[in-house]
């Protein structure tokens, strides 16, 4: 299995971050972070790179549980969804595959809750 999933759109980008945050919020998570890696890398480092955002997403209840299972697993929250543009100028969106992420923690309490994020991002994908 790979540490992401990922899926092709036939939106614009920004559209894209529409459509992904929309997608997200019907399956229970809201964005913390957006970080605009081109922007920062401009600033920087001053070189150019293409349109890639990356956002932050939580589902409270999800991360609560999850928290209580494993208190040190805020290093892997948020889970992670990037926009980028491709240089054929196509847009992909992939986020993290929870269900392998998690195998590094080694804690087996924390399967249902991966297995379930899981389940929502990949219908988040399937819904773009």
């Amino acid at each position: 299995m790979a540490y992401y999933n990922s899926k092709i759109v036939n939106y614009s980008f920004e559209d894209t971050i529409v459509k992904v945050t929309e997608e997200l919020k019907k399956e229970g998570f809201g964005i913390l972070t957006e970080i605009d890696v081109k922007d920062t890398l401009k600033k920087k480092l001053d070189v150019d790179f293409r349109r890639y955002k990356i956002l932050g997403a939580c589902n409270p209840p999800f991360a609560y549980k999850a928290l209580q299972t494993e208190e040190n697993l805020g290093v892997l929250l948020p889970c992670n969804i990037v926009v980028q543009e491709k240089e054929d100028s196509t847009v992909q969106v992939s986020a993290i595959n929870p269900m392998e992420s998690m195998q590094a923690v080694q804690n087996e309490s924390l399967g249902e809750v991966a297995a379930e994020v899981s389940t929502r991002l990949k219908k988040v994908l399937e819904n773009l």
